[in-house]
């Protein structure tokens, strides 16, 4: 995959991914919702998301708390594949999914169900340890699945040394070097990430990766009006899921104003 046809799914160019944080999912401990009003509050935020000028939306069960390694049950499957249908009916803006913690072939499963365009894949070179356990690498049997279900038009993005785990076990494998891994191994995008969720990135490492991958590059944390001049000439998009949000807590519904102020800054970067 090269950045022309990352072109054809994201319209804008240096795009805003507006994060959806699905309400916690039947049978997860934090579950008081059904799937009905779930589903209804997902659409609520991508009609927000859409008005106030993101150009992409993902969607991402956060909420499910503690996460499972790799595997979830049919009814989150189920479930998400609904609550993705519905948002996609409200939206012509390229959507994916992920689906905590590293279900990749499920988050296929339901991106191909709900017509999304991308998923975002932990796991996807070089094992590494996670707040759940270990994540063995996926990518032979990820790519594998989505060419066995015809799923080839649905890119993969993967993350690289994601937040929230150790890679101790590859610190003698540079950044660089496992972006280079990814690529080998048919990735369509990495994601670059700080150490926790709306932690920014290391701009340094940053700049380094894009000037040597070979294929797009994603922020995957910290995104702020402030921040983005900082970063916007070495990304291609931009992953959003605290600052928008009230107080910039990712819990939180989207606030408008904090929406508006990172399309704005966007905006006076690109003209």
């Amino acid at each position: 995959m090269n950045i022309s046809t990352f072109s054809k799914i994201f319209r804008h160019n240096k795009s805003l991914i507006g994060m959806i944080h699905v309400q916690a999912l039947p049978g997860t401990p934090q579950n008081h919702l059904s799937v009905s009003e779930i589903a209804a509050q997902a659409v609520k935020e991508a009609k927000v998301l859409a008005e106030y000028g993101m150009q992409s939306i993902m969607l991402e069960n956060m909420h499910d708390i503690p996460y499972l390694n790799r595997e979830v049950g049919p009814e989150i499957i189920a479930a998400l594949t609904r609550i993705c249908s519905e948002v996609r009916a409200v939206t012509d803006l390229p959507l994916g999914l992920q689906i905590l913690a590293g279900a990749n072939q499920a988050a296929l499963s339901v991106a191909q169900s709900a017509e999304l365009q991308f998923i975002r894949a932990e796991g996807f070179v070089f094992g590494h340890m996670a707040d759940e356990g270990f994540l063995q690498s996926d990518a032979g049997e990820l790519l594998r699945f989505r060419k066995q279900i015809g799923a080839e038009q649905i890119l993969i993005f993967t993350d690289i040394k994601k937040k929230h785990s150790s890679h101790s076990m590859t610190a003698d494998v540079s950044l660089e070097d496992t972006v280079e891994a990814a690529e080998f191994f048919l990735s369509d995008g990495v994601i670059i990430t700080g150490t926790h969720t709306g932690k920014p990135v290391n701009q340094e490492e940053l700049g380094r990766v894009y000037a040597s991958a070979q294929l797009p590059v994603l922020v995957g944390s910290g995104v702020t009006p402030k921040g983005l001049p900082e970063i916007f000439d070495t990304a291609d998009a931009f992953i959003v899921g605290s600052y928008f949000k009230q107080d910039g807590n990712w819990k939180n519904n989207p606030d408008p104003q904090r929406i508006e102020a990172l399309v704005k800054a966007r905006h006076s970067l690109i003209s």
